[in-house]
């Protein structure tokens, strides 16, 4: 339409990630496209075969033996067995990343959607050689969604939680209801970007407890759903304190995965 080109003329729209302009009156399930076809077509999701448990691809040197179970992968083989299994939707390097820094600090809410509806896709996606302990399918279909929740601080800073944004998508697309208050933060903690493993382990010890809504995962499945996974710390004290607060199974969901050799580190929620 003659109206819609000239909006396109004086207010081009640009792609989040690589800026270039993107065609106007173009639309991605009915709301205006802001990654462009070509940073879609980018994204890459970690190669197969992935450990049964924490999807870490087979092949990047952080296995031992010759098992594809998670008995002989070093990136989940000290995790606690309050989080059970991972998933994600694209390893952690550009255009992935740049989507998760826009949306957590550069005030781009509206990825949410788009991001959110790449994990739900995630979870329900057939895997080669799904075993029946880790089929998402099913457990889906049954579980609560819970986001982590951030800081008091950067709430306010940012005006949003990233992993709630996420998690309110995610819930709308496998039509399960979320539990925003089940978990609560209850320390800050410093920023774990320049943490080791075992530092960000310290550093988020004791940094979650169950919430006014815990009595809603009570004996249920849960998806507890971030926008990143690096070492795994900040979701295995998020999974402790939902099991404590009587949880069954507890599963993380994620935008994207930091992988070995990758740069990418990741902040304390």
């Amino acid at each position: 339409m003659a109206w819609q080109s000239l909006i396109d003329f004086l207010l081009p729209a640009g792609c989040v990630t690589c800026r270039r302009w993107i065609p106007g009156g173009e639309t991605l399930q009915r709301a205006p496209i802001l990654v462009c076809f070509r940073c879609r077509t980018r994204l890459r999701s970690g190669s197969w075969p992935r450990c049964r448990r924490c999807h870490a691809p087979r092949g990047t040197g952080r296995e031992v033996g010759g098992g594809t179970g998670a008995e002989g992968c070093l990136e989940c083989r000290t995790w606690l067995p309050a989080l059970s299994a991972a998933r994600y939707a694209y390893t952690l390097v550009s255009p992935a990343s740049d989507l998760v820094h826009a949306l957590k600090y550069e005030g781009w809410r509206e990825l949410a959607d788009f991001m959110g509806g790449r994990m739900a896709a995630a979870a329900l996606a057939p895997e080669p050689e799904a075993h029946p302990s880790t089929a998402w399918s099913a457990f889906a279909a049954a579980a609560v969604i819970v986001a982590v929740p951030t800081t008091a601080r950067r709430q306010r800073s940012r005006g949003y939680n990233q992993a709630a944004l996420l998690a309110d998508v995610v819930a709308a697309r496998l039509g399960r209801r979320v539990a925003h208050r089940a978990l609560a933060r209850t320390t800050a903690g410093a920023s774990q970007t320049t943490l080791s493993p075992q530092r960000r382990r310290e550093n988020v010890r004791g940094a979650f407890a169950g919430g006014a809504e815990a009595s809603r995962v009570r004996a249920r499945a849960v998806i507890l759903v971030d926008d990143v996974l690096t070492t795994g710390a900040t979701a295995l004290a998020a999974a402790t304190a939902l099991t404590v607060a009587g949880a069954g199974e507890v599963r993380l969901l994620t935008f994207g995965r930091a992988l070995p050799g990758r740069d990418f580190s990741e902040e304390a929620a």
